[in-house]
């Protein structure tokens, strides 16, 4: 289907495809070059931004449910990227930190692009975010999509098989 000038749905969809090619392009540099996800380097650079803070706070710092933070956290704790203790002032709580390891990452590491996301949605005027929200919600809505905690972006999504040598000579 060729977009025709003028076709507002199109014109979204064209829009819409731009922002996930961004993201996408951006989680498979991060996965490349660094080994780690787009969604893990946004929440390790999120906690460097903000060392000890809770699971809670990082939420709020990426704009995402504290479980889909909780899986990621818990990834990187497991890589020995981000460092999990006991909050001295309440023994229930936990603090992140990120570990040297971590900031060996980050260090090499650009921007992540949920950063540019969340400062060009920012950078937008009240009533533009509010128009762009509405819509959003509405499409989701429509797309029955709006049931559920919604995970950072290709947090969890299936990799590619490796092919094996026989499967690539054929």
């Amino acid at each position: 289907m060729q977009l025709v000038s003028g076709d507002a749905a199109g014109e979204v969809v064209e829009s819409l495809r731009r922002l996930v090619h961004g993201l996408r392009v951006s989680a498979h540099a991060a996965e490349h070059k660094l080994g780690v996800s787009g969604a893990q380097l946004f929440v390790l650079a999120e906690l460097a931004a903000e060392p000890g803070c809770s699971i809670r706070r990082l939420s709020e710092r990426t704009l995402t449910d504290p479980s889909s933070v909780s899986v990621v956290v818990a990834r990187l704790v497991a890589r020995g990227l981000v460092a999990r203790r006991r909050d001295a002032k309440d023994a229930r709580a936990s603090v992140l930190t990120v570990t040297r390891r971590g900031l060996a990452v980050l260090r090499r590491a650009p921007e992540p692009y949920q950063v540019r996301l969340i400062a060009g949605l920012r950078a937008l005027s009240p009533a533009k975010l509010r128009q762009v929200r509405g819509v959003l919600a509405d499409l989701v809505a429509a797309l029955g999509l709006a049931d559920g905690a919604a995970p950072l972006f290709f947090e969890g999504t299936p990799r590619r098989r490796q092919r094996t040598r026989s499967h690539a000579a054929r």
